[in-house]
């Protein structure tokens, strides 16, 4: 019989080099070695960003994915500027894109598979905070027929490509639909806080200007009163 002890270092020294040469497609959690949870492929919300202060978030891409991101500002505290300083860097820290401005977008091509970084920076306001409506996410390309082998192509049904293709099509029509969607919702959101603004300034300017010309009335009434006002004297009148 074979000893023993060469087969179970065998065994061992298996069991280590065999995790070590497989690849890992995704970045993987510190705790364990299952991958990273990377949340959803879109998100759209608004955030409120305080004075000289910056927001950061994070969207998961694969590699060969088309990155976009849409911002407007919608309102800013009194008479606050409501430019934003927004860049978006790779998962290697290097900027793919910079925006500063009141409304603007930011799309690329992803060259790398992971963590996709999105600040915010009020860096123009000290005092004065500003909210932001966000729109971002990855588009992935669907089914693609001219990448797999002849054999496997020869195998689809005219039938089938031609579904599978108008299915596409379809979905990449819905994609800009919801994005002009929520565009128009930037806007909408915009323009309301603007309306709203507008209207509480010329509530209060009408209020102070009919206070104004309320006092400046009776001002001139009282002059005018103080005019034929006779001066009291122990002289008879003739």
């Amino acid at each position: 019989m074979l000893p023993l002890a060469p087969i179970v270092l065998t065994v061992v020294l298996l069991s280590l080099l065999g995790p070590a040469e497989s690849r890992k497609t995704e970045p993987l959690s510190e705790a364990s070695d299952q991958p990273l949870f990377h949340g959803a492929d879109r998100y759209d919300f608004a955030i409120v960003i305080p004075g000289a202060g910056t927001e950061c978030f994070w969207q998961f891409a694969h590699q060969s994915s088309h990155f976009y991101f849409s911002y407007e500002v919608q309102r800013a505290s009194g008479m606050a500027d409501r430019h934003v300083l927004v860049t978006a860097s790779d998962p290697n820290g290097f900027h793919v894109g910079t925006a500063q401005d009141v409304r603007g977008q930011i799309n690329f091509s992803t060259k790398e598979t992971g963590f996709y970084q999105l600040c915010l920076s009020n860096r123009h306001n000290r005092f004065g905070f500003v909210q932001v409506y966000l729109d971002f996410g990855v588009l992935y390309e669907g089914f693609d027929t001219e990448n797999q082998p002849e054999t496997e192509r020869k195998e689809l049904n005219n039938t089938l490509e031609a579904i599978e293709m108008s299915t596409h099509k379809l979905q990449g029509y819905i994609f800009h639909m919801w994005r002009f969607y929520n565009m128009a919702r930037m806007r909408k959101g915009a323009d309301y806080f603007l309306l709203e603004v507008n209207s509480y300034y010329v509530t209060w300017w009408s209020a102070a200007q009919s206070c104004v010309i309320l006092f400046s009335g009776a001002l001139q009434l009282y002059f005018l009163k103080r005019l034929f006002n006779a001066p009291s004297t122990s002289k008879p009148r003739c």
